[in-house]
């Protein structure tokens, strides 16, 4: 799905690139939402052109009308890919919302860890929905990884899922430009990054005892059923639902309520909100929400601020 960034169709269209009529835009923001969710404005019109124009040179077609016919035509299903990879791009970086990742280790993990002294449960799943290039599923590995004394007693998976299959095979090598990694730590750098020499000078790698506890896999969120078979203690899915329509948002967030466990919590990106979406969740602080108790009454007037 798009998603933290999350897959999302950037929002500054290049100058000068090539054109696509209005009757053939229209149809493209009619297959990119049935495909992905996502509600292409009109502002986007030039940069939808630009990125398809690749697909078009690729392919050796002369027009978007052979193009649009082409990719819903009976031969076009590999294509679609292709396609959807194209209208998302991907914006992300290690620790990003920084204080969802200081949640994560002052509340969630001391909750987790008091959990299994009182039932022995040390299981943690987490989902990250909208996992681009991997910097956010890793990052929570590295939280977890930090703030858990001994990770061989726990059981932890980290799901990490993307509609564009492009940044999921990048984001599975765990490598990433030194750039990237600038503003972690050194201490944080040493312990769980590997440095590149050699014909690799310039690149880190993610240790492969952090790679080792997440999984990625590409899931379309809009798609039904999910290929999921538990329900996760948090899930991750910042900046996508901005992108979507209300009808899109409120199928969503409840379908995340049935992989949700009671109590337990739900991320967005700072720009999305679930005020007058649902009351499946209660919202705590800023961009975190946790799942309301199936007996827990709502509590009168929303607190939250309109985002």
């Amino acid at each position: 799905m798009p998603c933290s960034r999350s897959s999302v169709l950037d929002v500054s269209p290049p100058a000068g690139e090539g054109d696509v009529s209005e009757q053939e835009y229209r149809r493209f923001q009619e297959l990119v939402k049935a495909q992905t969710g996502i509600t292409l404005g009109e502002h986007k019109r030039s940069l939808v052109a630009a990125r398809l124009g690749k697909r078009l040179r690729a392919l050796g077609l002369s027009s978007f009308r052979s193009y649009y016919d082409y990719l819903t035509g009976a031969t076009g299903q590999a294509e679609r890919e292709h396609f959807v990879n194209a209208m998302t791009t991907n914006k992300t970086d290690f620790y990003r919302e920084k204080h969802h990742f200081d949640f994560l280790k002052t509340e969630i993990i001391p909750a987790l860890k008091a959990r299994a002294i009182r039932t022995g449960d040390r299981r943690i799943r987490i989902w990250s929905a909208g996992c681009s290039s991997g910097e956010e599923p890793y990052t929570i590995a590295l939280t977890l990884r930090d703030s858990l004394e001994s990770l061989l007693t726990w059981d932890i998976r980290i799901l990490a899922s993307d509609i564009d299959t492009h940044v999921l095979a990048q984001a599975a090598q765990g490598i990433y430009p030194a750039d990237r990694v600038g503003d972690i730590p050194t201490a944080t750098l040493e312990r769980h990054f590997r440095r590149g020499t050699g014909d690799r000078a310039g690149l880190v790698q993610v240790a492969r005892e952090v790679r080792n506890l997440v999984t990625f896999r590409q899931i379309n969120l809009l798609e039904e059923p999910w290929p999921i078979q538990t329900v996760f203690d948090c899930i991750f899915c910042r900046n996508v639902i901005i992108y979507f329509d209300k009808p899109t948002i409120r199928r969503l967030i409840g379908r995340f309520a049935t992989y949700v466990k009671e109590d337990q919590y739900l991320f967005l990106g700072h720009s999305e909100s679930l005020y007058g979406v649902t009351d499946q969740f209660a919202f705590l602080r800023n961009t975190i929400y946790r799942k309301r108790g199936d007996r827990e009454p709502c509590r009168g007037p929303r607190t939250e601020a309109i985002a």
